[in-house]
Formats: C-alpha cells, structure tokens, sequence
C-alpha cells in the first residue's frame, strides 16, 4: 500500500501532463526520500505498468515520466487491500482523500457490496456471524447525553438500556430496566422497581445509585440537548433501596413515561467508570445487547454481550464503517438519503426481486422557519409571505408598502447535515431578488446565539413513533424566535399538550401550532421523506425500533 500512496503524491503534484521532464532528485524530494529509493520506487512502478519511465544519463540531462493509469484506480487498489487486511482505518483516510473522484466511487460501488452485509466464519466449531454496516455520518459519540445525531442514537440504543421501552407494533410503553412502575394522583411522584443483578459490560451490578447519577447527569448538565425540556422539569431523583427509584416532576408531564423510552434516558454507571466525560463516549459502558469493542474516527465495532439481561441477540459482532459518500443512486433533489445506514449498501440498486425493501412508518421533514424575533425584513408579514411563495416558485405580488427597492440579503442558519437544504433554498430564492448568506455550524453552535442572529433557520423534524416528544422540543426551541404574542400562544398551548393523557389530543394541539405558524408565514415545508432500509432476503429478523431503525438484536442469518 505504500507504494500506491508513493504513486499517488507523485500524480497529485506533477498532475495530469502526457510527458513530465523531472530528474531523480526531484523525485526524491517529492517522495521524500533518497535519489537510491527514488529509483527504485520509479522501477517498482514500471514493473507494474503503473509509469512509463525514459531514463537519460548524466548531470543536466531530465529523463520522462508518462502515468499510465489513472490515480483513482490505484486509491481503489489501496482501499481494498487496506479492508482486506481489515487495515479499515487507512482505508477510509484513502476513501476520504479521494471521495470526490466519480470513477473511483463507480469503481468501488460493486467491490464494496462484497465487504459489507453478512459474513460468517467457524471459530472453535462455532458460528460467528458478523454485519458490516455502511454508514454515512461520522461518529463522534455515544455518551447519551452529548449525542446529537441519527447514526450516534442508533449505537447508543444497542448498547444501553433505559428504564422502560417502547414496543415498535404497538406503541405500548413496555418494562426495560424497570420491571414496573407507579405514579401518584397528582402525576409528579413517579416510583420505578428495577430487576435485580442486570449487568453492565464491565460485569459489575446495576443498582439504583446508577439510575440516580444518570439523571442527576441530565438534570446537571449545561448542554442544550434534545429533550431537555422534559428532563429539566425533574425536581429530584433518590434510592429509596438499590432496586427502588423515586423521581419528583416540578410539574405533571404526560410525555415523561416516553421520554423514559430514548436514548437521551439510557441509564449509564456512575461516575462513569471513572472514565471522563470524553472518555467514556468513546468507551461506552451500559447494559445492553452490545459493547463496544472498538470506536475510532471511521469504525465502531460491536460485540455481543452474552450476559445481557433479556435475551441474547443473535449477531455475534456488528461492524459500522463510516463510508464519507452517497453513493450515485442515492442522490435526492435536496440532500442525502434519509437513512441514517442500510443493512445492505445502497438501497436503490435493488433489481430483479434479489433484494427486499422495508419501510419502518417512519420519515423526515425538513422545513424552514422565519427569526421574527431579530429586527429586520422578516418583521413584515407581507415580506414573509412574498418570500416564502417564491420559495415555493409561485411568487404572489407584493404590497406597494412591501416593496423591495433593493435586493434583500437574508442570513440562513443551519447544521453542515442540512447545507445542501440551505443551498436549494439561497438558489430559489436568488431568481427573485434575494441575497442568501449561509452559516453553518455544529448541532452545539447551532442551538446557541448563531440561530437568533439569522433571518432563516433550517430544521428537521424526525416523525416515528417519538414524534410527540420531537414537536414538543421543537415548539420549545422555535418558541425563542416568533414574535411575543405568538410565543404566548405556542407556550400556552404546549402546557396543554404536557397536561393531556389522550395523545390523539395531543396531536390535535401540535396540529393547531404547525397550523398557526403556516399562516402568519412562519413556517415553510420544503419535504418530508420516508425512512426506507433495503435488504437482501437472507437476512432475517428485520424488525424496527421505536426510532424507525432497525434493530439488531433480532437480526440473524441462517447457517451456511
């Protein structure tokens, strides 16, 4: 593999010229190396027809270099030896510096089907059966408190557990950690029994003193994270014994019990197993299905925890490799696809009935709102409506007081994830007048001042079976930049929705809010897309969690 990254810092810095006059101390110092090694790096590289080569002797006299071969097919090479090695990080890094190239994805896209999926192999006359799974978004944590993407929830759910789930047929909030629960009648005294000796992966015992740091954790933490509007409203959280917990709301919250099913609730092992708050989101340790074995900038490798208090799952280890392209069938109008991963690459290139597709009732809005909050254009209703109908491309006329004399320059505000959102949007809104300035940062930046400041917010609702709990922080946060008499309105009727047992009510409610703000111009919905998970039929067991992923404690193969 050296040698292709040798041949691959000489084409990046002599480019594509047919014939390059360049002497072996030249060489040298490109490859930075001595005049010896030069030339017999030159000599490997004819040998493998990779160069042409014409030496010319003697002080003064350059000799010619020709590439013969593109430097796409040679990263492809690297790639694949480095992943046949299971070299996987120097495979990404290849993937990574040449990501950008067509024909090397093209060239790729059949040779990687081959790695990702289902492998098994006899160990000790046992079966072990491993799942490779592409994935597009980077990994940067699975701590549940500083997790803020799809992909990072996903793990996160594989290896810990939460006090209660949420059954992905029924909806039926079910036993987890806890195996029952009570609350009082003014609905703010909540009482959880746990099951006794539930292990986390380090083998020692879960008790109520983990429960009790974990949401002290949350209750603590300075983070504006998901959910955080319900978790806040604990008022205190105490062992009554180590199988008893007992939690005080400030107030009644009908969404607490599913709050209690996410991710963001996992229980984690106090002090975190002395690990630091940064240590232990790469080192993860709970009570799930899975442990983490391995976590780096391009893998996160899963292995099956035999001692996990419900039943075992059937994979015995699960690879997720961050793979930093779509690939060319997966292209959408407006941004990546949906699917945070797939159990087999590609979903697209299903043909001939060899594959299956499977919807989890799950999908993704994107839509825009409007910061009426900040003083500027967007004050004027007449503005936003003008605006948001040229965004729809049906452009209405605007008011003689509304007028623009000049091109209006608009500040769009939005996460690296969604960019592509913000572009289609500045490009539409372009062919009508308006100058659209984007600023992207991290979900951390994002949720701070760097949202209130611009005049356009790009977000996304996930719709699966949490959706009550998403518009209720979503309202929340959207709340913070609406004008005051819409603030009071939005804060008055998500009281409600907090106070109301009957969802289907509930969801009349957030109704009456989308519905609000569609019609004072505050609101706009670009899209909404299914979440769509393709697989071949071998694969069995495919069942989705309460998110709309799938879950890989039930996923198994049949024996070769």
């Amino acid at each position: 593999m050296k040698l292709h990254n040798q041949f691959l810092r000489l084409h990046s810095h002599y480019g594509n010229s047919e014939d390059i006059r360049v002497t072996l101390d030249e060489l040298a110092v490109t490859l930075n190396c001595t005049h010896r090694n030069a030339s017999t790096i030159i000599r490997k590289m004819v040998e493998h027809g990779w160069v042409l080569w014409l030496s010319k002797r003697g002080r003064g006299n350059r000799s010619t270099l020709r590439f013969l071969i593109d430097p796409e097919e040679i990263a492809a090479q690297s790639m694949m030896k480095a992943i046949s090695r299971q070299d996987l990080k120097h495979a990404i890094d290849q993937i990574r510096a040449h990501a950008r190239s067509s024909t090397m994805q093209d060239r790729l896209q059949e040779w990687l089907l081959t790695y990702f999926g289902h492998h098994s192999e006899m160990k000790s006359e046992k079966q072990i059966d491993t799942l490779r799974l592409p994935i597009r978004q980077q990994l940067h944590t699975v701590d549940p408190l500083y997790m803020n993407l799809l992909a990072e929830s996903f793990v996160s759910s594989h290896v810990f557990d939460g006090l209660v789930r949420r059954s992905s047929s029924t909806h039926e909030i079910l036993p987890n950690i806890a195996h029952a629960w009570e609350v009082d009648s003014s609905r703010t005294q909540w009482t959880f029994f746990l099951r006794k000796e539930i292990l986390f992966h380090n083998g020692t015992l879960m008790t109520a003193d983990d429960v009790v740091f974990t949401f002290e954790r949350l209750m603590e933490t300075s983070q504006r994270t998901l959910y955080s509007t319900i978790f806040k409203q604990i008022q205190s959280v105490r062992a009554v014994n180590p199988t008893t917990v007992s939690m005080e709301l400030k107030q009644p919250n009908e969404l607490f019990l599913s709050f209690l099913c996410t991710s963001r609730a996992a229980i984690v092992p106090r002090g975190l197993d002395q690990l630091g708050e940064k240590g232990f989101g790469v080192k993860p340790i709970g009570t799930g299905p899975f442990k983490v074995t391995e976590f780096n900038d391009s893998v996160c490798v899963l292995e099956v925890f035999t001692h996990y208090f419900q039943e075992r799952a059937h994979l015995d280890r699960v690879e997720i490799i961050q793979i930093p392209w779509r690939m060319e069938k997966e292209q959408s109008d407006h941004t990546d696809s949906l699917s945070p991963f797939h159990i087999i690459h590609n979903p697209s290139s299903a043909e001939g009935g060899s594959w299956s597709q499977i919807h989890s009732k799950a999908s993704v809005r994107k839509f825009i709102t409007c910061n009426t909050k900040k003083t500027g254009p967007l004050n004027d209703p007449a503005i936003r409506a003008h605006m948001l109908s040229c965004l729809r491309g049906e452009p209405i006329h605007l008011v003689h007081d509304a007028v623009m004399e000049q091109p209006m320059t608009l500040q769009i505000s939005t996460i690296p994830q969604y960019r592509q959102d913000a572009h289609f949007i500045a490009d539409r809104l372009a062919n009508f007048g308006y100058v659209c300035n984007i600023v992207s940062t991290s979900p951390e930046e994002f949720k701070g001042s760097v949202r209130l400041e611009s005049d356009l917010i790009v977000f996304s609702l996930i719709r699966d079976q949490d959706e009550q709990l998403r518009l209720l922080d979503l309202y929340v946060t959207m709340s913070e930049h609406v004008e005051p008499h819409t603030r009071v309105d939005i804060e008055t009727a998500l009281l409600h929705v907090t106070r109301e047992s009957d969802p289907l009510v509930r969801a009349q409610l957030f109704q009456t809010i989308e519905t609000r703000l569609i019609q004072e111009h505050q609101l706009h919905i670009l899209y909404e897309k299914p979440v769509q998970t393709a697989y071949l039929p071998s694969v069995r067991g495919v069942t989705f969690n309460s998110q709309g992923w799938v879950d890989l404690r039930h996923i198994w193969f049949p024996p070769l």
